[in-house]
């Protein structure tokens, strides 16, 4: 009889990736080798029956959507921003907490007709100036958002805020409150069906890791 093949597990790479580890291995969940200092983006782990796949943040919705993974570990603002269509998003692992927000200057008039708002967020933030009633010209943009305003490029930026830090730093401050983000574990909605009992073990496994405090 043949194999079956293994769960794929979706991870996102950076500051999620680190503070995921810890609670796979609670869930009993290590990975063969340390995927920080490989190349490698497959990794097998201490459980034949689960393979570990590392990617941006970004991909993991596409490739758990898809199929090629069967589940998947991602921010909040990449399924507010991409959708969550075909996914369920049967846990929160609390982990990674930040807040989804627009900044700018503190003296800049909002009054004037036409925003102009950087983001890597567009369709998060089209969504949200939208819904109040503001015109806004979206420009995309991937990183350092806060030059944006310094550079007379945009008036405002829908970004990630965790500390505040650096928008103070370059003379910014947050200025509405968008959404609170935290990491989610997210499953395709078919291999829910067709490989119910090993992914329902893994959400309890998972679960229960985040209810030990493991991530605190």
């Amino acid at each position: 009889m043949a194999m079956t093949q293994p769960l794929v597990m979706a991870l996102t790479k950076g500051r999620i990736l680190k503070e995921t580890l810890p609670l796979l291995a609670a869930a009993g969940i290590e990975p063969l080798e340390d995927v920080h200092s490989s190349r490698k983006l497959i990794f097998e782990t201490n459980r034949p029956d689960l393979r570990l796949v590392i990617l941006r943040g970004s991909d993991v919705p596409t490739y758990v959507r898809h199929g090629a993974a069967d589940v998947g570990v991602v921010g909040k603002d990449m399924l507010l921003e991409f959708g969550s269509e075909g996914l369920y998003e049967p846990l929160d692992l609390g982990i990674s907490r930040c807040r989804l927000m627009t900044a700018g200057f503190p003296d800049a008039p909002r009054s004037r007709p036409r925003l102009r708002v950087a983001s890597k967020f567009v369709n998060l933030a089209r969504r949200h100036y939208a819904n109040k009633g503001i015109q806004a010209e979206l420009i995309k943009l991937y990183g350092a958002m806060e030059l944006a305003p310094l550079m007379n490029l945009a008036d405002e930026i829908v970004d990630i805020v965790d500390t505040g830090n650096t928008l103070r730093a370059n003379g910014m401050v947050p200025l509405e409150h968008i959404a609170d983000v935290s990491s989610r574990l997210v499953v395709n909605k078919a291999a829910m069906r067709t490989r119910h009992s090993s992914i329902d073990a893994l959400v309890k496994a998972l679960r229960g890791a985040v209810e030990q405090g493991v991530a605190a």
